[in-house]
């Protein structure tokens, strides 16, 4: 299985944490969205960062 994840909202003042998360991920961009597959780190990615992001599963 993979996760679909879009980033919705800017990363302008957000913890420094959270926008290193986002950029780990491959995110940079306002509606970009990257293709990762599942695992534990990212799914923990996507949980710190949950409350920015859209996230899809894919078969």
């Amino acid at each position: 299985m993979k996760f679909e994840i879009t980033l919705t909202k800017s990363l302008i003042g957000r913890k420094p944490n959270q926008a290193r998360t986002a950029k780990a991920l491959g995110l940079t961009k306002i509606n970009q969205t990257v293709v990762k597959d599942d695992n534990e780190a990212i799914r923990g990615m996507i949980k710190t960062i949950s409350h920015f992001v859209s996230v899809k599963e894919i078969a």
